[in-house]
């Protein structure tokens, strides 16, 4: 049975603070899985917040929430409401998805939960707004799934195209936002992928070691490249949270991309606060994405996590945006990894802020983390401006201070004044 030694210690602890602070004990999941569906998921949501009293209780209000949704869009269906079956499709597949996460087993609820949520978004994207089309890309001996949408309106010809990768907790069918979503709303395609270790490759086995990221690039890209629809010259990755982690490995594997951002970070080397600090959950998570069922194995596998000479590959424009203050990755590690890259840099850092980026009025008052990211990338993309070499630090009252990589070296710049 797979556990770790800390799962068992604190498990009575972690369901004791799930009680008084919720389910978003360790990070706001809740919230993010919230955050792609709009504002009318809210009630399910909050209702989701209000009955999970311990951790054995997430995955069984995740699934109550995701069946009503489902029976909400065969109603619409059956009353010929097209607009609105699909709305509530895309709904209960990110809450079925959201239920696997507490499952750190191929056992047969977990697959059967993989299976609800790609029925229901496959009957989602029958009805979006844009074309989205189910992909599989070829992977050593196996294939990568992914989600590919074509920007509203899309007619024809060729367009950029940005390659979104999620981080350890997250799912391809929760990359792209149901209404108003901040790289299609760019005329941008998305190409949202479940690589090693995620979403649905967990399910099928395949796994992630701390390098297969770098043949994830030279995988994919070439695809992409390939595709009738996509510029081969304008194409960007975009990381999220342990994302962070892999985009920036797989922008190293090629040397054409326009640019990759990251955000919510995840640099640092043998991951020890994550794993060793943080709710026992991430390492439990982490051990069932690596296929790992001995906690002392693990910890030797670990160690291969890094980035090490990986910046000094990057080619690429790179944007990394995080928080000063970040417990699950110390950002010291990302500026030991930007001080590598030659390419053009920018490090956002919110002041005081943690790794979700929602916690201090910097990111409340400054500017919004993933309208900057979209913009960068769509810059990039489109060719409005050159990529600035340069070190914003935003402050509580939301002030941006400027500054340049020979102060932040110098030890003088790194924070506001």
């Amino acid at each position: 049975m797979r556990t770790t030694k800390r799962w068992e210690q604190q498990r009575w602890l972690l369901d004791a603070v799930i009680r008084t602070v919720g389910v978003d004990w360790d990070q706001g999941r809740s919230y993010y899985l919230q955050a792609p569906c709009g504002p009318d998921a809210g009630t399910d949501f909050q209702g989701i917040r209000t009955r999970v009293q311990r951790f054995d209780d997430i995955a069984r209000e995740f699934i109550r929430a995701a069946e009503r949704r489902e029976r909400m869009a065969a109603a619409a269906e059956a009353a010929g409401h097209g607009v609105t079956a699909g709305e509530n499709f895309y709904i209960a597949s990110v809450l079925y998805g959201g239920a696997q996460w507490p499952i750190f087993e191929n056992s047969a609820e977990n697959l059967r939960l993989n299976g609800k949520k790609l029925e229901c978004y496959g009957r989602y994207a029958e009805r979006a707004d844009h074309r989205i089309e189910r992909v599989e890309i070829p992977f050593r001996d196996a294939q990568l799934p992914g989600w590919l949408h074509l920007p509203s309106g899309y007619a024809g010809g060729r367009v950029p195209c940005v390659l979104a990768v999620d981080g350890m907790d997250g799912f391809k069918e929760m990359m792209v936002s149901l209404h108003g979503d901040k790289l299609l709303s760019r005329a941008l395609a998305v190409l949202a992928l479940d690589g090693p270790g995620q979403g649905e490759c967990t399910t099928r086995g395949v796994q992630v070691t701390g390098d297969n990221w770098l043949d994830v690039g030279r995988a994919v890209l070439p695809w992409v490249r390939s595709r009738p629809e996509i510029d081969p010259d304008r194409i960007a990755v975009y990381g999220i949270s342990f994302g962070s982690y892999w985009a920036t490995q797989l922008a190293a594997s090629d040397d054409q991309l326009a640019g990759c951002a990251v955000a919510l970070v995840c640099h640092e080397p043998g991951c020890r606060t994550i794993f060793e600090t943080a709710s026992p959950t991430f390492k439990l998570r982490f051990m069932y994405m690596a296929g790992y069922e001995d906690e002392i194995e693990f910890d030797r596998f670990a160690q291969s996590f890094s980035l090490q000479g990986i910046g000094a590959r990057l080619r690429c424009p790179y944007l990394v945006v995080g928080g000063e203050r970040d417990e699950l990755s110390p950002i010291e590690h990302t500026y030991r990894l930007l001080q590598e890259v030659e390419a053009p840099k920018e490090l956002v850092v919110y002041q005081g802020e943690k790794h979700g980026l929602n916690a201090t009025t910097a990111s409340l008052f400054g500017p919004d983390w993933a309208s900057h990211l979209a913009d960068w990338i769509g810059d990039r993309l489109w060719g409005r401006s050159e990529a600035l070499s340069r070190h914003l630090f935003v402050d509580m009252t939301g002030m941006v201070h400027e500054s340049t990589w020979d102060e932040v070296v110098a030890g003088r710049k790194t924070s506001g004044p």
